[in-house]
């Protein structure tokens, strides 16, 4: 699939080393920060430093601040189940360059691996995954009467997109990713408006990520064309945030991750003008990511309340837009297989895999070799049906 990425803002961690931001750093943050990048292009960072930046996003002040979502007081028990038996699975893990790795089925866990001097307790970054938990909030606010509707227009609820492409842009089309506004991901091109996004400066009083896709043209008619565009996830969260008052971080805590019984405090970065980044970049533990995966299973209920419609994820994780390949489509920010099954996906190995026939979810996270172009995404989807064929085989 294509590249889902962002671009982080850093600066060379010698320029900071003298702040008093830096003397109140644990040992282990300090050896994470000597080995920072110091360019701003994710792509560009080598192996190692994406190990180290990846699971401290949210720790260091020189790459971005970060809101907190807390950790239940009542976690969702993950209790062991049958050990699963996959032939494989170690040399699986090292291929894929693997910091974690969770099966669960039946609510109940069959395998958990870590690697790359990673752990149960450690946050990893999601990258893209976090833009199923963004649209999975569109839910929560038409659920709580904030939105009212998904054909509702995206200026409805966010004034600075009035007279905009965006007018005739609806909440729907937004999810889907078919708004037909132009807009350039590719993240070779240092023009395109992914990179650009990153750097402009925002009119003031302005929300950074309404300030720049305010100007963009038309390309499409509404509707009609599908193209992946991170900069409209931005938008989503920012629309979540507009209709319901309150922060992404805040609201995925009080319908989500506090309900339904994530063990660990999360965290999701920010941008520029202090929202989060809906297209990306939370923080949180492999079991809590798939934790979120039993949350879709549960049909979006969460202590006894159902926190989304109830036939909401009938169509946010079903084909909504043909992507042009064969056996896959697009949801409301979810990658969907012919099969019933889902995907939640970020750059460099970030993953949650539904399987609703199986009961099964599948939350991974690693650090490839490139984004999405190496050998490691065509492995992991046959690790997938790996998965599936030893369910169905009784292993």
């Amino acid at each position: 699939m294509r590249i889902r990425t962002i671009v982080v803002g850093v600066v060379g961690a010698a320029l900071l080393a003298g702040g008093g931001w830096y003397a109140s750093l644990d040992r282990e943050t300090r050896g994470l920060l000597a080995a920072m990048p110091t360019d701003r292009n994710v792509l560009s960072w080598s192996q190692d430093q994406r190990n180290a930046a990846f699971r401290a996003m949210d720790r260091l002040p020189v790459l971005a601040k970060a809101r907190t979502i807390a950790a239940s007081p009542n976690p969702l028990p993950l209790p062991a189940g049958k050990p699963l038996n996959l032939p494989g699975v170690d040399a699986y893990m090292a291929s894929q360059h693997a910091a974690g790795l969770v099966i669960i089925q039946d609510g109940k866990v069959r395998l958990e691996r870590y690697g790359q001097g990673f752990d149960a307790k450690g946050r990893w970054t999601s990258f893209s995954v976090a833009k199923s938990f963004t649209s999975t909030l569109v839910g929560a606010a038409i659920q709580d009467g904030y939105i009212k509707s998904l054909d509702d227009k995206v200026s409805q609820y966010v004034p600075g997109l009035k007279g905009s492409a965006y007018d005739d842009v609806s909440i729907r089309q937004l999810l889907t990713m078919s708004s037909g506004v132009a807009w350039n991901e590719d993240y070779e091109d240092p023009n395109a408006d992914v990179a650009k996004f990153n750097n402009a400066t925002p009119d003031p009083g302005m929300d950074a990520t309404v300030s720049y896709m305010r100007k963009l043209p038309r390309a499409h008619p509404p509707g009609e064309v599908w193209h992946y565009n991170t900069g409209e996830t931005n938008l989503v969260g920012v629309l979540v945030t507009s209709a319901t008052g309150k922060s992404l971080a805040q609201y995925l805590q009080e319908k989500i991750w506090q309900p339904f019984g994530m063990e660990g405090d999360a965290t999701w970065l920010l941008s520029a003008t202090g929202q989060e980044i809906g297209g990306c970049c939370m923080q949180a533990e492999t079991r809590d990511f798939a934790r979120f995966g039993l949350f879709v299973l549960a049909n979006g209920v969460a202590g006894g309340k159902q926190v989304v419609p109830a036939d909401w994820f009938a169509m946010a994780t079903h084909k909504q837009k043909d992507i042009g390949e064969p056996g896959h489509g697009y949801g409301f920010q979810w990658w969907t297989y012919d099969d019933g099954s889902v995907a939640a996906q970020g750059i460099f190995g970030q993953g949650i895999f539904i399987d609703p026939k199986r009961n099964l979810v599948i939350a991974s996270n690693a650090n490839w070799t490139r984004a999405t172009l190496g050998p490691e995404g065509d492995a992991r989807e046959a690790f997938y049906k790996q998965v599936q064929a030893a369910i169905d085989a009784g292993g």
